[in-house]
């Protein structure tokens, strides 16, 4: 019988490698962990965009050991005890400057007789006799402190509307009185009907206060430079008074569109209903306010 032998060692073979098998690999060996690479280097940079290298510095020298302070500033120095500082010395007032004298005739009884130019109302009179206004010049006005220095007597105006007794006013107020007189003509035809014939006047140049009151601020019927419409004539039919009238009638419409009307030409527009010192008259002024305000009731 041959002998058996390849088959042991076979057998042995096997079991050798099943052994080798069971034999666990090292931990170091199956985690380690892996090198880094290195970034590559950056490319070297242009010599035109190099910082400028700074000059060498010397070691300083045993006389200049020690660096120098800098010198503060004045205004920086604390002040010595001998002496205050100038911005705690007191200021001296600087006394204000001496006005100019007055000139010689500006003083005393030369101030006193000095006159003031009236206004030249040349191109307001060529204006009235434009507007067909009849007036002829009077003497200047000086009674106290009521003066008018320019003042015309106004006798008739445009259209031969008649003022009865004529009125002294200034050329300004004359001009005025005498625009709004065409504005009337043309509602006395409209509403009316009748042409405007003649003006009732109650006054124009008086030397009061205001309201008659003698202590009350000078009017201006002062100056000559307000007028007051008592009533209004017409060709055939009958004139209308100024005075408060019940609401619907043709002659209540007439006196509240003159009266509307009077505020574009005058500054002070006052009548019935206004207060009881014009209850029965339009008053008509061209007195200035401040700001440019008028007074239209």
């Amino acid at each position: 019988m041959p002998p058996r032998r390849p088959t042991i060692i076979l057998a042995r073979s096997v079991l050798a490698l099943g052994l080798c098998a069971m034999v666990p690999t090292p931990a170091s060996a199956a985690e380690a962990p892996a090198v880094p690479v290195p970034p590559p280097l950056p490319p070297e940079r242009p010599s035109e965009l190099k910082p400028a290298q700074p000059a060498e510095q010397k070691p300083p020298t045993s006389e200049a050991a020690t660096p120098t302070p800098p010198v503060r500033p004045a205004e920086l120095t604390p002040p010595t005890k001998d002496a205050a500082p100038e911005a705690q010395k007191p200021e001296i007032p600087t006394p204000p400057p001496t006005p100019p004298e007055r000139p010689p005739e500006l003083s005393g009884e030369a101030a006193l007789a000095l006159k003031v130019a009236p206004p030249d109302d040349t191109a307001c009179r060529a204006r009235l006799k434009r507007l067909g206004v009849a007036f002829e010049p009077l003497p200047p006005i000086a009674e106290g402190q009521c003066t008018a220095p320019l003042p015309l007597k106004v006798t008739k105006l445009a259209d031969d509307i008649a003022l009865p007794g004529g009125a002294t006013l200034t050329c300004q107020v004359a001009e005025s009185f005498a625009r709004w007189a065409t504005e009337v003509q043309v509602v006395a035809e409209r509403t009316l009907k009748h042409p405007l014939t003649g003006l009732e006047l109650g006054g124009t140049y008086v030397c009061r206060g205001q309201n008659h009151d003698v202590d009350a601020k000078l009017s201006d019927h002062a100056f000559a430079a307000a007028v007051d419409v008592m009533g209004f004539s017409f060709a055939g039919r009958a004139s209308i008074p100024v005075k408060a009238m019940p609401a619907g009638t043709e002659d209540t419409e007439f006196l509240a569109s003159v009266r509307g009307k009077a505020c574009g030409f005058f500054r002070t527009v006052l009548g019935p209903g206004s207060n009881a010192a014009h209850a029965n008259h339009f008053h008509f002024d061209d007195r200035e306010r401040n700001a440019g305000h008028r007074l239209c009731e």
